[in-house]
């Protein structure tokens, strides 16, 4: 006997208010829903599966001749009475004497319809089951699903549902359902970067965003912002109508977390303690003898499964996970339920800890390993950085100086690197500051060294007293790593601060020590600043000898950041002399390595070498390109020596384009900038040079350019070389200034005069004689021409008079 059954639409649930966003995604799965047997939507409670689900029979109800057929499970507990439900919906009696899922099947045998299953995660088991059966017997079924996890049966394609994507999506959510409850609201300029700030803290989850917007009859968004912290206690209220699950944002999770085995209840509440994790992280940190190990594979996969835990792309080889925010504060509330949550606190720091340790011993070549290895070590640092933070502020609360130091001194190589030498520094200071007479000295001079490290490249002179202060502890506690990295340290800053020969002996100290102790990192380091030292003795064979060795070294332990940092200086080497092609092979070698691990302020470096090396060979266009990118980095990282080194490659640039104005400015922006960061000027030769070129526009006009350039903050300095414009001499001249100072370093008329007669050859007695003034005034002008020009002999000045085609009067 034939089974009848209704072949008309049935009445789908009334959608309440408007559906917003999810366009692209209800035009996918119109199409799925035709091109596969069972199509599940999963997603964690509030992502809004249902509402998703009702848009797409609304879009498809037409295309099914015998009907689009709406069945809720939500309040349905008894999985035997599943079949009663759908029966009921579709208009199938039961046989006496037949099961009704017989009668069921051969009703629907011969029929081309599409029957949606609403909510089945907590009975999940019965409705596989069930779907399975109909869809082996009923060649024309199509069946669409909503619940927090897949039904796992043959033909069954799987659609996660995301959040929204704050912009447009959730903006829009939000101003609609705020406008609905409170009529006359609207997003505009005023508040709409507030809007998505909290629609992004909500996770974009449309539960969650339509609670919050009812608030708006009592709350700013701001101050709805302000509460998010109590969220489960501020979003309630919802919609009378709505089932329990759905009324408060608490309900919505709890509903999901009582479906939960008590080993998976276990597991994500200590989840809550990550931002996010991998596996092994899982297994180190969550495991014991109520969830083991071995065991945790598997509860992962069932909390992803259920739509709880957030499977990320891969990083490393590893997958990754997280909560949205919301699940994650749940079980956060339910981890400090159970008392555990000072316990898994204190796993995650050891556990943070350790492998930071072990990473930066690995990164800089303490332990052998290849730079593969060495550039995941950067990698890792980018992945776990939320983390990394979350256990540094709660090592700040909890006043542990001495594992909050530790981290740090394990991540300072990131920092580094990244070019983070703010953030680093706070962190740094904010530990050091605690009273913690606790603190093992090698682990607080270490610290000081790092900090010193992070000050360097922003003040140089403040740097040191930091690094001998950590050169004391780390020689006291007979820490030789340490102690060879502050004696490097102190040699750069030497270096930076224009003491030579300090810079020379803290690099042999440095060089001496690490060899005894077979320290890779430190020697090739050491050898890198004697060959800076060499080179700026003006011994370029020694440099080059010194730093080929110190490329030997770095290559031997197979650090390639140390490789990179050497043929940095191979480059600037090689255009000392006067070999652009050697310089740019040098430079081109290095940049890759040092985007590989994207050391910012090397990558700046590297640029501004190959900008130099393309003005040298007049490509000023790529020279441009390249100097652009460097000063951009350095400005970003708060390179202070980097931005005051990309203005004056700029003002070298605004030469070669025949703008001298441009030139002085950048010059005396510069100079400022070394000043302020305790550097030593530029060289007064360089500076004499852009001078001289602009001398046509009249003195009056120069020293006006170069006030105007001395008191521009290194920002607008910046902007001014990016964009290339410079005032005429004429602006300059009208234009209302401060009062306009002699450049320092300037050559004074009488000096130029002695210039022209040094390069005619004449002696200091014979100056006198020329100028009508003692031997002894002639000494003092030559040697303040020395001091300005940075040269040491009578030679240079006279080839740099003719490189400049000096045209000094003669008295």
């Amino acid at each position: 006997m034939e089974i009848e059954v209704a072949v008309t639409q049935a009445t789908l649930p009334y959608e309440p208010n408007s559906f917003v966003g999810r366009e692209s995604e209800v035009g996918e799965l119109r199409e799925l829903v035709h091109g596969t047997r069972v199509l599940t939507l999963c997603g964690a409670g509030g992502i809004g599966k249902t509402r998703l689900a009702l848009r797409i029979l609304a879009t498809v109800a037409g295309e099914f001749p015998d009907g689009v057929w709406f069945v809720e499970l939500a309040d349905l507990w008894q999985p035997d009475l599943i079949v009663s439900r759908i029966a009921a919906a579709v208009g199938i009696a039961e046989e006496p004497g037949r099961p009704l899922l017989e009668t069921l099947t051969a009703a629907l045998r011969e029929r081309r319809l599409l029957l949606v299953l609403d909510n089945c995660e907590h009975l999940i088991d019965m409705c596989a089951r069930v779907c399975q059966h109909l869809l082996a017997h009923t060649p024309e079924l199509h069946m669409l699903v909503t619940s927090r996890e897949p039904l796992h049966v043959a033909a069954e394609t799987v659609w996660q549902v995301q959040p929204l994507s704050v912009a447009p999506e959730a903006i829009r959510l939000f101003a609609d359902r705020a406008a609905a409850s409170f009529p006359g609201f609207a997003v505009g300029p005023g508040n709409a970067s507030s809007v998505a700030a909290l629609c992004r803290a909500l996770d974009g989850m449309p539960l969650a965003i339509e609670l919050a917007a009812a608030r708006v009859r009592a709350l700013s968004v701001d101050q709805i912002r302000s509460r998010l912290a109590d969220r489960f206690g501020l979003l309630t209220n919802g919609d009378r109508t709505a089932p329990a699950r759905q009324r408060t944002l608490r309900a919505a999770i709890e509903w999901s977390h009582e479906l939960l085995t008590i080993p998976e209840q276990v597991l994500l509440r200590r989840l809550s303690v990550f931002a996010s994790w991998s596996l092994e992280m899982a297994e180190q940190v969550c495991s014991d003898e109520v969830v083991e190990a071995i065991d945790i594979l598997d509860l992962t996969t069932a909390l992803v499964d259920k739509s709880l835990v957030v499977r990320e792309p891969e990083v490393l080889g590893q997958a990754r996970y997280r909560m949205l925010d919301t699940i994650r504060e749940y079980a956060a509330a339910r981890l400090a339920e159970a008392d555990e949550t000072v316990m898994f606190r204190h796993r995650l720091r050891d556990y943070t800890v350790r492998v930071a340790e072990q990473n930066a011993a690995l990164g800089m070549a303490q332990v052998p390993g290849p730079w593969s290895a060495r550039v995941d070590v950067f990698r890792r640092y980018d992945v776990d950085e939320s983390n990394i933070t979350q256990v540094l502020n709660q090592c700040l609360a909890d006043g542990d100086a001495a594992a909050g130091l530790a981290l740090c001194t394990a991540i300072r190589p990131c920092w580094l690197v990244r070019g983070t030498f703010t953030e680093g520094g706070h962190w740094l200071d904010a530990f050091l500051a605690l009273d913690s007479p606790e603190v093992p000295p090698q682990v607080r001079g270490a610290a000081l060294v790092g900090r010193a490290q992070l000050t360097l490249s922003s003040d140089p002179v403040a740097a040191e007293p930091i690094a001998a202060r950590g050169l004391k502890l780390c020689r006291a506690a007979g820490d030789e790593f340490w102690t060879a990295a502050a004696l490097n340290l102190l040699s750069e800053i030497a270096l930076h601060t224009g003491h030579i020969d300090e810079a020379a002996s803290r690099a042999d100290a440095a060089l001496s020590l690490a060899r005894t102790a077979g320290d890779g990192w430190n020697e090739g380091y050491a050898l890198g600043t004697a060959a800076a030292v060499a080179a700026l003795d003006g011994r370029l064979r020694d440099a080059q000898q010194l730093a080929n060795t110190a490329l030997a070294v770095m290559t031997g332990i197979d650090q390639q950041w140390g490789v990179a940092r050497t043929l940095l200086g191979l480059g600037d080497l090689a255009r000392l002399r006067g070999d652009p092609d050697e310089a740019s092979r040098h430079y081109l070698r290095a940049l890759p390595v040092l985007r590989d691990i994207d050391s910012r302020p090397e990558i700046a470096r590297c640029l501004a070498g190959l900008g130099r090396v393309a003005m040298d060979l007049s490509m000023l266009e790529l020279a441009r390109e390249h100097l652009s990118e460097s000063i951009r980095i350095s400005q970003q990282t708060g390179a202070r020596i980097g931005v005051a080194r990309g203005l004056v490659a700029f003002a070298a640039l605004a030469m070669a384009e025949q703008h001298p104005e441009l030139a002085v400015r950048l010059t005396a922006a510069a100079t400022a900038l070394r000043q302020a960061a305790g550097l030593p000027g530029p060289a007064g030769s360089h500076t004499e040079r852009y001078l001289a070129a602009a001398r046509h526009l009249g003195e009056p006009a120069v020293a006006q350019l170069w006030t105007l350039g001395l008191a521009m903050s290194s920002d607008a300095a910046v902007a001014l070389a990016l964009d290339a414009v410079a005032p005429s001499a004429e602006e300059v001249v009208s234009g209302p200034v401060a009062p306009a100072c002699a450049p320092p370093g300037a050559l004074t008329s009488r000096e130029r005069e002695i210039v022209a007669l040094v390069a005619s050859g004449l002696s200091n007695r014979a100056i006198a004689a020329e100028l009508y003034i003692s031997p002894a005034t002639a000494a003092r002008h030559v040697a303040n021409i020395f001091a300005k020009l940075g040269f040491k002999s009578r030679s240079q000045i006279a080839a740099w008079a003719a490189g400049q085609h000096a045209q000094y009067p003669r008295r």
